[in-house]
């Protein structure tokens, strides 16, 4: 039973950067704008994280930081297929290949060189919650004690649900990715719509990758996010392009991790190598058995020019 609890608690911390992207790949895709750079938007928010953390030394300025990075970097995705409507795929490839590499740019300016930032000391990570209310000695201090990140990773799962299905703004935005030009009929400003999803799916994207280097470790480097933005883009596919859905292929996605890490620690004899592939082996396997049946938003990938 304890090694169960273990595994849920891990799995909770390890399914926050998943969830706070997939949350942000949602919007742009329910705005009708395919972001496979979400993987550029997480690595550049989690080295603008670590810079800001260990420099600043205030954890929430630096996670605030960290998704602006990720909104300028998404800003680029959308000026390139909104308005001079580029291939998304092409474009969001292009900002998985400039985010690495500019991360790593900027830890060697800020970091003498080095591709990796120094670590942020451990009170100034962000802080776990709810420390002082259970004991060592309780197994429950294992799922609860958490980073806050994860407890507002769940709440902007709640909010995203409660934006797309119960304010206008976010009906208005499932609308310009269904039908565009029927939405333009009735007034609603297509370019703008999907500016908001595209702009904040980079801004949730970069909390994500914060949420790798300023909890779950406490500095970056180049492997920090290795394929992340990309298995939470399959947990979009995966939930259907809705909110409670994505969460779930989060939590299972994290659940991966979460026996990565038990199982790299409980002496069993298994390859290193063999452990770290789990993630990616389920992602596919995930993929293959019910990306036939996903059926997104109808006018998702396509670009759209207004008649105004």
């Amino acid at each position: 039973m304890n090694d169960l609890i273990g595994i849920f608690g891990i799995t909770l911390m390890y399914s926050t950067p998943l969830l706070f992207t997939a949350m942000g790949g949602l919007l742009s895709e329910n705005s009708g704008v395919v972001n496979i750079g979400l993987e550029g938007m997480m690595t550049i928010g989690a080295v603008v994280a670590a810079i800001a953390g260990y420099y600043i030394q205030n954890p929430w300025i630096a996670f605030l930081c960290a998704g602006l990075a990720g909104m300028s970097l998404a800003l680029f995705h959308a000026v390139a297929t909104i308005h001079f409507a580029a291939d998304h795929v092409v474009s969001g490839t292009a900002i998985n290949l400039i985010g690495p590499g500019l991360s790593v740019f900027l830890a060697r300016i800020f970091f003498d060189g080095a591709a990796m930032t120094k670590p942020i000391p451990f009170n100034k990570k962000i802080p776990q919650l709810f420390t002082s209310l259970f004991t060592k000695e309780n197994p429950l201090r294992r799922i609860f004690v958490q980073y806050a990140t994860v407890y507002i990773a769940f709440l902007v799962v709640a909010l995203v649900w409660f934006y797309l299905n119960k304010t206008k703004s976010g009906l208005r935005l499932r609308a310009v990715g269904e039908h565009p030009r029927a939405a333009e009929t009735v007034g609603i400003n297509v370019y703008k719509m999907k500016y908001i999803g595209v702009l904040a799916s980079g801004f949730l994207a970069g909390l994500g990758g914060a949420s790798l280097s300023l909890a779950i470790v406490a500095n970056f480097k180049e492997t920090l996010v290795s394929g992340q933005g990309f298995i939470a883009l399959a947990a979009v596919i995966f939930g259907g392009w809705k909110p409670i859905g994505a969460m779930a292929a989060c939590l299972l996605f994290g659940a991966a991790e979460g026996l990565v890490v038990y199982l790299g620690y409980s002496g069993y004899n298994i390859p290193p190598d063999l452990l770290n592939m789990l993630p990616y082996i389920l992602t596919i396997i995930v993929l293959i058995l019910f990306v036939g049946e996903a059926n997104g938003p109808s006018a998702n990938g396509q670009p759209y020019e207004s008649q105004k």
